[in-house]
């Protein structure tokens, strides 16, 4: 199908327009002019035009002025810009290819050189702008193939952790339950946090439930004794930590990450007394600081195998003063201010 091409053509003498016109009125062209700068701006400002042929010597408004104006305006920047004059010096013709034309034809016309040029100019116009669209949809196509590919991966690192959590549960005393609830109470605590974002809250309610997955690894003669651990059992049960470091840091996907940072430093106290590393205040992640108040406060809330649950109260002032020194201030206050929301969790 044959396409409609919008010609502008810019001409203080009506007469050179009207020659125009007649040499390219047997081609599929709609024109439209003008005869000064001032009126072909506001012109190519409201309509859409495939090619402008521009006189140079013009008052106001010159050629010259008129085709910068184009050519700054984002609108109208691709715009191919012909000149039309009878200046043919070399400082006039290297102005107007300086200031965006694409071509220059001299006047008198000579009609098969004048329809050749536009026709050259309309046919690689045409051709851009297809390129253009193209190259957009390829860009669009290629940004969602993406998207789905990440959202494949984080849904795969899911069940992933899923599956792992499980694993944890098998191994020691933890119920999905308690792995359900820090998740969810990690998340409200994010979700009121200032400096946390809604995809933060996300994140850490798919990496929360990983937080003792290093358990996997600690005998569970340990993990299921009654009563209080040895010294020397203790100090077993603390290196689940670093052994979830150990297979979780080589991961470079977003909630493995933050698994890993979670099950690494959620042990880590506010007052540099935690372990493993001894990592005291903002030095330990928000994550990990999220975590160990989610953790500790659901875990007290209810019966373990060496401990009975505290009263809901109870377990809610264990939090509470322990700010600044087992936890972090800060979402000791935000746990306070909501206390009823966390309190309907647990």
């Amino acid at each position: 199908m044959d396409l409609k091409y919008q010609i502008l053509i810019v001409d203080d003498v009506a007469d050179n327009i009207q020659v125009a016109m007649n040499i390219l009125q047997e081609d599929n062209y709609d024109f439209s002019f003008a005869i000064s700068g001032e009126a072909a701006y506001e012109l190519l400002l409201n309509n859409e035009f495939d090619l402008v042929l521009l006189d140079v010597m013009m008052p106001g408004i010159d050629g010259f002025e008129l085709c910068e104006m184009i050519k700054h305006n984002e609108k109208l920047k691709d715009i191919p810009v012909v000149f039309l004059t009878a200046k043919v010096d070399i400082d006039s013709i290297s102005r107007g290819f300086r200031v965006g034309g694409v071509d220059y034809i001299t006047k008198p016309f000579q009609a098969e050189e004048l329809i050749a040029r536009v026709k050259n100019q309309l046919e690689l116009y045409t051709a851009k702008e297809i390129l253009k669209h193209q190259n957009i949809s390829l860009e669009t196509k290629i940004k969602l193939g993406e998207e789905r590919l990440l959202t494949e991966l984080e849904k795969t690192q899911i069940e992933m952790i899923f599956v792992l959590s499980g694993l944890m549960e098998s191994a020691s005393d933890e119920s999905a339950s308690h792995v359900r609830r820090v998740a969810e109470i990690s998340k409200l605590l994010a979700h009121y946090h200032r400096s946390l974002s809604e995809d933060d809250e996300n994140i850490i309610y798919h990496a929360a439930p990983m937080h003792d997955v290093g358990k996997i690894t600690i005998p569970q003669s340990i993990l299921q004794k009654e009563g209080p651990l040895t010294q020397e059992e203790f100090t077993l049960v603390k290196q689940h930590t670093t052994k979830a470091h150990e297979f979780l840091r080589h991961s470079s996907r977003k909630i493995m990450k933050a698994a890993d940072i979670i099950a690494h430093e959620h042990h880590e106290r506010w007052d540099g007394s935690g372990y493993p590393q001894g990592l005291q205040g903002e030095d330990i992640n928000i994550l990990g600081r999220i975590v160990a108040v989610a953790d500790v406060f659901d875990t007290i809330s209810h019966d373990r195998a060496y401990k009975k649950a505290l009263p809901q109260k109870e377990a809610a002032e264990y939090i509470l003063q322990n700010g600044a020194k087992q936890f972090d201030p800060a979402l000791v206050k935000i746990f306070e201010e909501h206390l009823d929301e966390f309190l309907a969790i647990v």
